[in-house]
């Protein structure tokens, strides 16, 4: 584990801890807090009870440099204070086990992280271990063998369903999407930098740009299995997803649940999945079964899914009704209400430079090497890119050869070579559109919103250009690699004279001196 963030005060246990008893055998990690109000009461006495850390300040102060970026002690002593602190742990070993090494750990609990940013756009599916994870609580282990799924609420035949139901090709046809998804909060961090709002550490994690990606999931589609149980009875409109993993939001604790409308499953567009680019689910992603809604913000997709409910309305689970909302820049801390913001769901067009990064030095031949991702959701797909090298006023498009694969509802990686005559600090911008020509705002300020959702504006990096196709440039780095020096960090002094004392001499008076002769 990580060292605590400075500030935190270390838990102390008030008396004997509780203990919320596991449900069922081969299910650990899993409370059912729903059917329980007692039980829901008493975790509120017992919050009610601590003085738990505040969140940490990560937005009027500069980000830690520390991986992690952020801890999330408020989140653990949660857990601690009600007799679930294994789960701390336990959720931070299949970080280790099943994320590559070098993943960015925005919150190490519950665990958000993202892979570095060259690595994400080096294929156009995303391996398992280099995938994004965007957690709400710990990650509860069940066993495949002892897993049900239970399907109620307003559908004419409830069932209770195994994995081993669900993977019958005789009772469900199998299907199988490329598909990305995608954290409404990617690209927070702009928005972050320019226009801080709501801090909460979890709900509002400083996400880069890594907080996307694409995998083929397999699995079967919701419609199918709810007309296995006999289709919705009249007045059916939403389907509630209810994941087995624990959830604190402000003194209260719920399992995870989502809703999605019935139209968005009529469509075939929730997967029920159990397979992640050809291989089980990793237990970080969802093992053994979670929800795959297509062209959605990914806090749809429900992991360690084990119920679904068919409702008239949208669940009144706060992940739905107080969460994942879209304000106005005039709505605030001041006078945000859960009411005066719609709730997110398509995802819109975005995209990112994901090469060269932010305040790099780029040595180039008059062209500079640029590659990043596209995608729009809600079945949308992008269809140009267009990258500016002086802030957006001229614009290249993308060759078409340079982009991947069309999918309904996946995102397109693109390169370009950018035609860039100037040096010293330039502005790189991207800009897409889809095939409903939909495209981006261009600047962070035209869509800031308090919970920093949906950072959907162009985006910008600053770099360095440093052109050796000019004949002055390309002299003076021959002469710095015969000195064996580097032109880079730029910042840094060049210790030895920048021309000597003949030439400057020559040179001044070609251009009459550096005063007026009277």
């Amino acid at each position: 584990m990580a060292p605590a963030e400075p500030n935190a005060i270390p838990f102390r246990a008030k008396g004997e801890l509780p203990h919320f008893a596991e449900e069922l055998e081969g299910w650990k990690g899993y409370v059912e807090w729903e059917n329980y109000p007692e039980k829901k009461k008493q975790v509120e006495e017992i919050l009610r009870n601590y003085d738990f850390p505040d969140p940490p300040e990560f937005q009027m102060v500069p980000l830690p440099s520390t991986n992690p970026i952020l801890t999330g002690e408020r989140f653990k002593q949660y857990h601690y204070a009600c007799g679930l602190g294994d789960m701390v742990d336990t959720s931070w070993q299949y970080v280790l086990k099943e994320k590559s090494p070098d993943m960015i750990h925005v919150l190490q609990f519950p665990y958000n992280g993202e892979p570095p940013r060259d690595r994400l756009v080096e294929t156009e599916i995303t391996t398992n271990q280099d995938f994004f994870v965007r957690n709400h609580g710990g990650v509860p282990e069940i066993d495949p063998n002892k897993f049900f799924l239970d399907i109620g609420g307003l559908v004419n035949d409830p069932k209770r369903l195994t994995l081993a139901d669900l993977q019958d090709e005789a009772l469900f046809p199998r299907q199988s999407n490329v598909v990305s998804l995608q954290c409404s909060g990617t690209r927070r961090i702009e928005q972050i930098h320019e226009y801080p709002g709501d801090g909460d550490e979890l709900i509002n994690a400083p996400w880069g740009e890594g907080a996307i990606g694409t995998a083929r999931w397999t699995g079967v589609s919701l419609k199918k299995v709810l007309k296995f149980c006999g289709g919705l009875r009249d007045g059916a409109q939403h389907l509630e997803l209810v994941g087995a993993d624990t959830y604190f939001k402000k003194g209260k604790v719920y399992n995870y649940a989502v809703s999605v409308p019935w139209r968005k499953v009529r469509a075939h567009e929730v997967l029920l999945a159990w397979e992640m680019n050809g291989a089980p689910l990793p237990r970080i992603h969802g093992s053994p079964l979670r929800a795959v809604v297509f062209g959605y913000i990914g806090a749809r997709s429900v992991k360690w899914l084990y119920r679904i409910n068919a409702l008239a309305e949208p669940t009144a689970a706060p992940v739905q009704r107080r969460e994942y909302l879209y304000y106005t820049p005039q709505v605030g801390k001041q006078n945000a209400l859960y009411s005066n913001g719609f709730s997110i769901q398509d995802m819109p067009v975005s995209s990112a430079i994901m090469a060269p990064r932010d305040m790099d030095t780029v040595v180039h031949e008059g062209r500079m090497k640029m590659r990043g991702w596209a995608y729009s959701g809600g079945g949308h797909w992008p269809v140009r890119v267009e990258v500016s090298g002086d802030g957006g006023s001229i614009w290249y498009e993308a060759p078409y050869e340079q982009m991947s694969t069309k999918y309904f509802f996946a995102w397109r990686l693109w390169e370009i070579e950018l035609p860039v005559d100037a040096e010293g600090w330039l502005e790189l911008c991207v800009r897409t559109w889809d095939n409903a020509l939909n495209t981006q705002p261009t600047f962070v300020r035209s869509a800031w919103n308090w919970d920093l959702h949906v950072t959907s504006s162009c985006h910008r990096v600053k770099v360095y250009s440093i052109n050796r196709s000019k004949p002055a440039t390309a002299a003076r780095l021959k002469m710095l690699e015969e000195k064996g020096l580097s032109v880079t960090p730029i910042t840094k002094p060049l210790e030895l004279d920048l021309e000597p004392d003949e030439q400057f001499e020559a040179a001044m008076k070609l251009r009459g001196g550096r005063d007026p002769l009277e």
